[in-house]
């Protein structure tokens, strides 16, 4: 476990403006991700070991293309699951198109590259649906492990399915078995998760970029993953 760059206290001026550049980025990859012409298959050339990656809820998979084109540019063939469309689907669903994907590409000693709610989905996946171990790793950003207290506050199911009184992310927490295979990376302040994203057993790494989002723009993230990415099954963290 690696725990780095946490500040004791966060102003809530400084939460203020965490909050602002959070939105501002979320806004500018959703406009990037609409006008983009890059195709998904052009990303799947490479020597090293294939990586999959799962977005977040309300999110396409060109919204993480800047991390993307990062892990290919380190040697990874990179796939999307287009059938996600923008992730709205519940968690055993999704995870399903993740497992039928990789098993269709024949995908073998794949990792996957999760962000948010894709981490859910991909811990559902490791466990309930890859019998043939195909996928050998995670690394996940800003993943509401143990949920989210703000999900009361939603009016829509696929928000409110991150509870922590949610049976599935219940059911998600008390499975530590794969926890190991798994990389958790978040920041000093995430305005979605006030509960945070260390997930017990697994290796945890904390950014000075905060927020839910802009962290995924962060070259130090990007650096981190594809470090993960290079590292054996059960290697340790920097």
């Amino acid at each position: 476990m690696v725990e780095t760059g946490t500040p004791a206290r966060i102003s809530p001026l400084q939460k203020a403006l965490w909050w602002v550049q959070d939105y501002v980025y979320a806004a500018m990859c959703q406009v990037e991700g609409v006008l983009s012409r890059v195709q998904p298959g052009s990303f799947h050339q490479g020597t090293r070991n294939p990586v999959v990656i799962i977005p977040g809820v309300y999110e396409n998979w060109q919204f993480m293309l800047p991390l993307i084109q990062r892990i290919h540019d380190a040697g990874h063939p990179v796939h999307v699951v287009t059938v996600l469309q923008r992730n709205k689907l519940e968690i055993p669903a999704a995870a399903r198109l993740v497992a039928q994907h990789i098993e269709e590409a024949g995908l073998r000693d794949a990792a996957i590259v999760a962000h948010s709610k894709g981490g859910l989905i991909g811990k559902y996946a490791m466990l309930m649906m890859d019998p043939e171990r195909r996928i050998s790793k995670m690394i996940t950003v800003c993943t509401p492990f143990s949920g989210s207290s703000y999900a009361r506050y939603m009016l829509l199911p696929s928000l409110r399915m991150f509870s922590p009184r949610n049976a599935l992310t219940l059911e998600l927490a008390r499975e530590e078995a794969i926890n190991s295979r798994i990389t958790s990376i978040y920041g000093p302040f995430d305005p979605h998760i006030p509960e945070g994203s260390i997930l017990p057993g697994a290796t945890n790494i904390a950014l000075s970029t905060a927020g839910h989002f802009r962290i995924l723009g962060d070259p130090e993230t990007a650096r981190i993953i594809t470090e993960q990415l290079a590292l054996p099954e059960h290697g340790s963290a920097l």
